[in-house]
């Protein structure tokens, strides 16, 4: 019989896991907690994602970084992603969705803790929350069981937000690569893969 936690380590379960990580150009603290995804440190979707990222667009210099001026990170959890744009861009807006409550408040400290006044993160379920409109870019770590109907319509809800030009790079475990490539095409008229791992496939596409 495996023995009841004792006080101290049930205590010690409800505290905060803190972390730091440098992304990109800058150190980031992250609070998060149990239940939230990849509690202990950056998940390799999030990483791989952002390696791509920073090939495209870590600002090298003031004009560079003025290329991003909207960015949305949809299902953002504690900010891996979007707060590491936020950090790098500290002149553009990041907006921050998720539809995970207790994702949003760890968010919300996050930002907090790192002092990121120009991100702004709140509940939504998909994209049906968004108002705004022309997004330079948009980004997500897709979740692997939120069902193919949610997917497409977040896919159609991200055409629609983006500006013209505007692009939607995302991760996704590989048994989604070929729905990802099939409704990309549909519905942006073009799907490019950036890199395809033993576990995740990175792609995007552009707004014509």
């Amino acid at each position: 019989m495996i023995p009841a936690p004792t006080p101290a380590e049930l205590e010690k379960y409800r505290q905060d896991i803190v972390f730091s990580e440098t992304l990109w150009q800058k150190q980031l603290t992250f609070h998060t907690t149990w239940g939230l995804f990849s509690p202990k440190e950056i998940d390799a979707g999030s990483r791989l994602l952002l390696e791509f990222l920073q090939k495209q667009y870590l600002p090298r210099d003031e004009e560079q970084a003025k290329e991003i001026s909207k960015c949305l990170d949809v299902g953002c959890g504690y900010g891996a992603l979007g707060l590491t744009l936020a950090a790098n861009y500290p002149q553009s807006a990041i907006t921050m969705i998720d539809k995970d409550y207790v994702a949003i408040e760890y968010c919300r400290k996050n930002a907090g803790v790192n002092n990121l006044k120009n991100a702004n993160m709140f509940l939504s379920n998909g994209l049906n929350q968004v108002d705004e409109h022309d997004f330079d870019l948009i980004v997500t770590n897709l979740p692997a069981k939120s069902g193919k109907e949610l997917y497409t319509l977040m896919f159609c809800d991200i055409h629609s937000k983006l500006k013209s030009g505007g692009a939607c790079y995302i991760v996704t475990i590989n048994g989604l690569r070929q729905f990802v490539k099939r409704h990309f095409t549909d519905i942006f008229g073009n799907y490019k893969k950036l890199k395809q791992g033993s576990v995740y496939t990175v792609a995007m596409a552009t707004k014509e």
